[in-house]
This record gives structure tokens, C-alpha cells and sequence, in this order.
């Protein structure tokens, strides 16, 4: 065979080269510990290849560690029903003890990472090796096992909340198609169910499923902001994409281009939650992203969104019109959707005929006639808002003015008898206005058409529990800042630092809006008829009262919602 040492890695080579094992020998050992599934150390030790006490001795040197004595373990420090018995057999190792979050393991093989990658995979749990010997920690093993009254359950120590989550959407028979791997997929199952519902826990709104080269990695984007959460084994990525699909409703064979889906899971009686999800072919898989959906969230009411008293007045205002076009702006996650849902909540009477075109629904709301886009078929949001038409319709919502055609469709409706409510995808209220004249709208029919626009960012609020005052900010910044320009008296207000706590993420807690809400006036209709640019609209806007995101921001800011560095994050360029 002439295995050479180079060939060999961890604690196969530290034996072989100490001349206590043939490197021949060695490499067959490998081999056959793999095909009877068995750890490389308990092989060499059952088959009378080496004695455990030398091992143990020789991976004490190699890994700087002290060998534990098993014989002396307190039977009263193991966790109980924590580590399914499958996995101790399987890897042959035995959880010693726990503090906190890390898992104490007992292993012959501290280079055994995937034993250790495993179990943390299954309990969620950092795991840390302790060096035993190999034949003493075989008969520990089979002592506690036997001396269980029941078989350890896979998944026990964690949530009882996963056993009673119910997907609605899908067949659970129908996931494989092969009876005898629910047991293997059962790990899978319930990893996924947790890491859903701690998404639910911590106010998430969309949850990473990244696949790479020699990783994997689940983030949460809590708080607008993405962070780590999971590191899984990386085998286990097919596995995971699959159950997500088949939960979703996807083609599980499917891999090679994107797909949408979507999940509803019943987290109680009397609670739902809607999670919009998405595959992305990558270079090692397919990263999905889930967005959470909160039916909760549209049911906030104004208040507590955010809005200034003033600005709450005119899109109260507003809403209160028979016809008009009311138009929110900002990017992706800046909250949007909430601010229309909200208004259309406020609208949602047994007197009004609400119709939506959204692409996609995200959240379904009791009372609204809600229609999902499909462009495969035709139906786009010029086509839906035809049909509206004829629907003799009161309220009319497009998820987003993206062209010319929806764009004088959503304006022909807000001029004969219809509110119109939509989205555009730019920064500001006055880019808003340029946007539809660079379309190609009339300068005309924006003039006469828009009655409001609401341009808006969402920004972390400090922690109310942690945060402190921030006396390190020079006067001479905070003129600089714009400070000087938001109608509050220095002497009257407090700027405050993030600091962190066990209560928050960072210094910050949820989330407050930052709005800049133009009524369109007279003067600003003038300046749109004459052909006026975005700068010379928000120098009106801002002549007539109308607060811009930056002021809007550092008035939050002078309130103590939020601080100054997150301001600076969402609104200045």
C-alpha cells in the first residue's frame, strides 16, 4: 500500500510518527473505520491495534491537553436528554457537562470535528472536546445509556414551541417521498423550526440561508441590521435547501434558477406568520432568503409609526380626500408597505371598496381585494388597475409605479372620482416628483394629480434601558450636523450614545420612522407646471414648513429616540 505519513493528518500522523504505528497500517485503519462507520481511535482500540492509554497519552502531547479521568465523573453534572443516544453511539462521545452555552464532550479524538460540529448542529450548543480514554469511555457510555428508563430524544433541550408549529402550506408526507429518512430529517426539521421562530422572537425581518465553499451561515437581519446567528455544517446545506422548499411549495428538483414561495406558519391558536421566500442559485448552492411577514405589523395604527403630530395631520388629511394620489417613497426596507397597509387599515370600512395590486402580497388584510401580480400570464399592474376601473372601486392601491403606462392609469384614476396609493422607488419627496416627470407624465397631471408624498427611512431607537448621554459632542459638530435647523432650542434637548445590554441588540431596540411628508401646494404645483427641479422644490417644500429627512432625523435625535450615528446612517449622503 506505502501510505505515506504526508498523507495522513491529526492524531493518525502524531502516532505514526512517533513509530507507534505503521503508516501502512495506519491508512488501512482509516479506511475500514469508515466503512463500519466507527471513530478512527475506537477502531485501533477494539481490533487490538494500540492500547487506549497510549492514544490517550500521545493526543494529550500532541494537543497540549490533560487526559480527564472517567472514573472520576459525577454522573449527577451530565445533562440529561440533551444528546440523542444515536449521536453518542455514532461518534462515540458522552456530554460531561454544561455552563451556559458550551457543552462539554468526552471524545478519544479531539481532531474529531465533525463529531463536535454534529452535536453542537443538534442541541444548538457550542461543544468543547475533553480528552478521555477510548476504552473507558466506551464502557461509560454504555453504563449511562443502560441506565436510562427511555431512549434520549432527538431535539430534547430544545423549544417545546417545535413540536406544535404547523406549516399550513405543505404535505408533510410528502417531503421525500422515502419513509425510512424521517428520522435523519428530523434534526433538519427541527433546526429549521427554531431558527424560524427565534427570527419571530427577536422582531427579525428577513432570515439568511448562505451557502459557501467550506461553510455555512444563517443571519438575521434585525433592527435593519445583518448579523450571525448559526454556523451548521456545511454537508448539511442540501438538506436544509430541500426542507425550505418543500415548505415553501417549490420544485425541490429544481436547482439551477430562482424560485418563489411562500410559508404560513401557525405559531399559536390565535397567530400566524406569512414568511415570503426566495432561492438564489449560487457558486456552492442555493442561498434563500425569507422575508417575515407580520400581519401584526399593518395593524400598528399611525401612532405608533412615528409620525410627527403635523405630519400625522396631513396624511390623516390626506387619506380623508375622495380622490388623489398619495405616494410613499424610499428604499427597500425602509417601511413602505407598513405605512400603506396602515393607511389602508384607517380606510377599511363596509362603506369603501378597497382593490390592491401588489407584487407580491405580502400581507393579507380581511376586507381588501388583494391581487397577486403575474406577469407570466399578463396580468401586470397596468392591466390590474384597468380592471380595477371597472370594478367601480373607491380606494385603489399599486404596489409600485415602476413605467409610464401604470403610471398614467394610477393618474386618469386619482382625477376621475378615485384615491390612488402607491410606491416609487426614489430618495426624497421632491426626486419623487422629477421621477414621474421623467417618465413622461405631464408636468400637468402631476400638478393636479398628487396630493401627498411620503418619503421615509426607518432608524434603530436607542435602548431606553442602556442608552446614555452623549456629553462628548462638541457644539461646534452639532452645528455642523444641522442641529441649528430643527426647531428645538439647544438648551431643551439631549443627544444620547448606544451602550448594550442583555435587553437589546447593541444599544438599540425596534425601530422608529423618519418621514418627510410634502403636502403639494399651490406654489409647489407652480414650480412643477414651470418645469422646477428637485432642488428648487425642496427649497419651497422647506419655505412652506415641510420638514426634510434630514431635520426630520435630527429632531429624533434631539428627542432621544435614536443617536446621532444612526441618523448620520440613514440620511445624510
Amino acid at each position: 500500500m506505502n501510505t505515506p505519513v504526508s498523507s495522513l493528518s491529526g492524531l493518525a500522523r502524531r502516532l505514526v510518527s512517533d513509530n507507534l504505528l505503521d503508516p501502512d497500517l495506519a491508512g488501512k485503519a482509516i479506511i475500514q473505520a469508515k466503512k463500519d462507520k466507527v471513530p478512527f481511535v475506537h477502531h485501533l482500540v477494539s481490533n487490538g491495534i494500540l492500547d487506549a492509554r497510549i492514544i490517550a497519552r500521545v493526543a494529550a502531547e500532541e494537543f497540549g491537553t490533560p487526559v480527564f479521568d472517567l472514573g472520576a465523573l459525577n454522573k449527577d453534572t451530565i445533562p440529561q436528554k440533551l444528546v440523542d443516544e444515536k449521536l453518542i453511539r455514532k461518534h462515540q462521545t458522552l456530554p460531561l457537562s454544561r455552563r451556559g452555552n458550551r457543552l462539554f464532550l468526552a471524545v478519544a479524538d479531539p481532531t474529531d470535528l465533525h463529531a463536535l460540529d454534529e452535536i453542537k448542529f443538534n442541541t444548538g450548543i457550542n461543544t468543547e472536546a475533553v480528552l478521555v480514554e477510548a476504552d473507558k469511555l466506551k464502557s461509560t457510555i454504555e453504563k449511562y445509556l443502560s441506565s436510562q428508563e427511555e431512549p434520549l430524544s432527538l431535539g430534547d433541550g430544545l423549544d417545546s414551541d417545535l413540536e406544535d408549529l404547523d406549516v399550513e402550506t405543505i404535505d408533510t408526507n410528502a417531503s421525500t417521498g422515502d419513509e425510512s429518512t424521517e428520522a435523519d430529517e428530523a434534526p433538519i426539521v427541527k433546526y429549521i423550526n427554531k431558527v424560524l421562530l427565534d427570527a419571530i422572537k427577536g422582531g427579525s425581518s428577513d432570515i439568511h440561508f448562505e451557502p459557501y465553499e467550506k461553510s455555512y451561515r444563517v443571519r438575521f437581519r434585525t433592527d435593519g441590521v445583518l448579523h450571525e446567528v448559526s454556523r451548521p455544517p456545511v454537508n448539511l446545506a442540501t438538506r436544509m435547501a430541500a426542507r425550505l422548499k418543500v415548505m415553501s411549495q417549490m420544485d425541490i428538483s429544481e436547482r439551477r434558477v430562482p424560485q418563489d414561495g411562500r410559508i404560513k406558519l401557525k405559531v399559536s391558536k390565535t397567530r400566524a406568520i406569512d414568511f415570503r421566500v426566495n432561492t438564489l442559485p449560487t457558486l456552492f448552492g442555493e442561498k434563500i432568503v425569507l422575508r417575515i411577514l407580520d400581519p401584526s405589523s399593518a395593524k400598528l395604527g399611525i401612532d405608533a409609526l412615528g409620525y410627527e403630530d403635523n405630519q400625522k395631520k396631513l396624511y390623516l388629511d390626506a387619506l380623508a380626500q375622495s380622490q388623489g394620489m398619495i405616494l410613499v417613497t424610499g428604499p427597500t426596507g425602509s417601511g413602505k408597505t407598513v405605512s400603506l397597509y396602515t393607511g389602508l387599515n384607517i380606510l377599511n370600512t363596509a362603506e369603501v371598496n378597497i382593490s390592491t395590486a401588489e407584487d407580491p402580497v405580502e400581507i393579507n388584510l380581511e376586507g381588501i381585494n388583494q391581487v397577486q401580480m403575474n406577469t407570466r400570464v399578463g396580468l401586470t399592474f397596468a392591466e390590474a388597475l384597468r380592471s380595477f376601473l371597472r370594478q367601480d372601486p373607491d380606494v385603489i392601491m399599486v404596489g409600485e409605479i415602476r413605467d409610464l403606462e401604470t403610471a398614467e392609469i394610477a393618474i386618469k384614476a386619482s382625477q376621475t372620482g378615485h384615491l390612488v396609493l402607491s410606491t416609487l422607488h426614489t430618495n426624497s419627496a421632491p426626486e419623487t416628483l422629477t421621477r414621474l416627470l421623467n417618465m413622461g407624465v405631464p408636468a400637468f397631471n402631476v400638478a393636479t394629480s398628487v396630493s401627498l408624498i411620503i418619503a421615509q427611512r426607518l432608524a434603530r431607537r436607542l435602548c431606553p434601558t442602556c442608552r446614555k448621554p452623549a456629553t462628548d459632542i462638541p457644539e461646534e459638530i452639532l452645528k455642523q450636523e444641522g442641529f441649528d435647523d430643527i426647531g428645538i432650542p439647544r438648551a431643551e434637548f439631549q443627544l444620547f450614545h448606544p451602550v448594550g445590554c442583555d435587553k437589546c441588540n447593541g444599544g438599540y431596540k425596534g425601530r422608529v420612522g423618519v418621514y418627510e411628508v410634502v403636502r403639494i401646494t399651490p406654489e409647489i404645483a407652480n414650480l412643477i407646471m414651470e418645469g422646477g427641479n428637485s432642488l428648487q422644490i425642496a427649497r419651497v417644500a422647506k419655505e412652506a414648513g415641510f420638514n426634510n429627512l434630514r431635520v426630520s432625523a435630527l429632531r429624533k435625535v434631539a428627542m432621544g429616540l435614536t443617536s446621532l450615528e444612526e441618523a448620520n446612517r440613514v440620511t445624510k449622503d
